[in-house]
C-alpha cells in the first residue's frame, strides 16, 4: 500500500506523519506533500525534527514538495491534516475514485492543529495525535 500525507507546507504535520508510519510499518510506501509551494525543497521545521528525534524518528533528510494531480494515480490513500488541505486536494481530483482516496488523519474529520506559529508543546501534541492516527491507519489496513 502507498500512502501520502498532506498538510499545508510539508514541513510540520505531514513529515512527522510520514516518519511515524515509516517507523511503525517499514513495508508500506509512505510519502508526504504540501498543498502550497511555500517550502519546496526545504527540510522539515527544526522544531518538528527535534520532536521526532525525541521519539527515535529521523525526518531531517526529508524535503518539502507540493501535492500534484498525478499523486492521485500513484497513491492508494491520501491522508490530509485539515479541512483546508482536504478542499485543496479534492479540487484537483479528476473523478470519484480520486476523491475516495482522500481521508482526514483524525476521526470525525477533525483538524490536526498546525504547530508552526506556536511553541514546542504544539509539536509534541501533533506528534501524539498523528501517532494515534497512524496506528488507526495500520489497523484499518490489517482489517481489510
Amino acid at each position: 500500500m502507498k500512502i501520502l500525507f498532506v498538510c499545508l507546507g510539508n514541513i510540520c504535520r505531514s513529515p512527522i506523519a510520514e516518519g511515524i508510519l515509516r517507523k511503525l510499518s517499514p513495508e508500506l510506501e509512505i510519502d508526504s506533500a504540501g498543498t502550497s509551494n511555500f517550502h519546496i525543497g526545504s527540510p522539515p521545521d527544526h522544531r518538528m525534527i527535534e520532536s521526532a528525534s525525541q521519539h527515535d524518528i529521523d525526518i531531517s533528510e526529508l524535503a518539502a514538495r507540493q501535492f500534484v494531480p498525478k499523486d492521485f494515480e500513484y497513491f492508494d490513500k491520501i491522508v490530509v491534516m485539515d479541512a483546508a488541505n482536504y478542499r485543496d486536494v479534492i479540487r484537483l481530483a479528476q473523478d470519484e475514485d480520486h476523491k475516495n482516496k482522500v481521508v482526514f488523519a483524525l476521526d470525525g474529520n477533525k483538524d490536526v492543529p498546525d504547530p508552526y506559529f506556536g511553541d514546542n508543546e504544539g509539536f509534541e501534541t501533533v506528534y501524539q495525535l498523528l501517532y494515534n492516527a497512524c496506528q488507526q491507519i495500520l489497523d484499518s489496513i490489517e482489517n481489510r
